[in-house]
């Protein structure tokens, strides 16, 4: 780990939400599997009517964190997820509930109206009819089996199904894992205009954090099953610059301390700071607020190796 991204980590956890009701509380949240630890004292926060984005490299403790809130898997420390302990109050809390893996999870044999069945006679809160108003704008068809779709068209019947119920927190692992950017980008489009308001939270896991960037609230940053980041997207552009350094100012850049460093183009460095003085900065070049994916980089940095 580099110096810079373990200061960043001993930070501490910035609440994801100023005021609002508490979805997701976890405190010393730990998960070991034999000798390895999968989430190691990990303390976040989720509020209500946020989308909030689960971020870190292979292994961090995405996945596991995510079966923890889910209720599929023990662990030690505290959680409570909707005022509820997921261990002990699985089927009361998966009534408020949603999740869509990676992986299909519909039998290849059953039909998109036997699948649609079974939800209206398990779920008390499933919508049949906005659920089937979604597939009008689907090419799916009623008689039509899981095995006969693409992996795009099992991911628009998960959705149909999905934002058919009034839950009131929305768990996405991975959702468009293998997917054309045009069903990545309608699938994202969707939860904005169809599934998301001021009463849910979305949590979500991916690997593709550019084509999230722009319907987040909040980042949490996980590395080594520890949460290395947690800030609020507004947060960020206060807290976070990036700035583009001639050959000639690198050293005065350098001077200031920044947590990363890279190169650019024409003999270009750009360096990215942490609550740096703004002013010191503009001196030195072209300064805005780093992407994403550039700060969870320069956060990073070390952990791959």
């Amino acid at each position: 780990m580099n110096v810079a991204a373990e200061t960043i980590a001993e930070r501490p956890a910035t609440p994801s939400v100023d005021g609002s009701d508490t979805v997701i509380q976890a405190h010393g949240l730990t998960k070991l599997y034999k000798n390895a630890r999968a989430l190691d004292g990990a303390d976040f926060r989720v509020g209500a009517g946020r989308i909030v984005g689960l971020i870190g490299p292979n292994g961090a403790g995405k996945t596991t964190a995510l079966k923890a809130i889910l209720g599929l898997t023990d662990f030690q420390g505290e959680l409570e997820v909707l005022g509820m302990d997921p261990r002990r109050q699985r089927p009361q809390l998966m009534r408020d509930v949603c999740f869509i893996a990676d992986v299909a999870t519909l039998p290849r044999w059953i039909r998109v109206h036997e699948a649609i069945d079974f939800v209206a006679g398990v779920h008390p809160r499933f919508d049949r009819a906005k659920c089937e108003r979604f597939l009008e704008r689907t090419k799916l068809k009623p008689n039509q089996r899981v095995r006969e779709m693409s992996k795009g068209m099992i991911v628009q019947l998960h959705l149909a199904i999905v934002m058919a119920i009034d839950a009131r927190l929305l768990v996405l692992d991975e959702p468009t894992l293998g997917l054309d950017i045009l069903y990545r980008k309608q699938f994202y489009q969707s939860l904005l205009e169809d599934y998301f308001d001021e009463n849910k939270t979305i949590l979500i896991t991916t690997h593709q954090v550019e084509e999230i960037e722009h319907i987040l609230t909040d980042l949490l940053f996980i590395r080594d099953g520890k949460i290395a980041l947690t800030t609020t997207m507004d947060e960020m552009g206060a807290r976070f610059a990036e700035v583009l350094v001639s050959a000639a100012q690198v050293e005065a850049a350098r001077a200031l301390h920044p947590i990363d460093e890279r190169a650019a183009v024409f003999g270009k460095s750009i360096f990215v700071y942490d609550g740096a003085d703004p002013e010191p900065l503009a001196r030195l070049g072209e300064v805005k607020r780093p992407s994403v994916s550039d700060l969870f980089v320069a956060i990073m940095k070390g952990t791959y190796a």
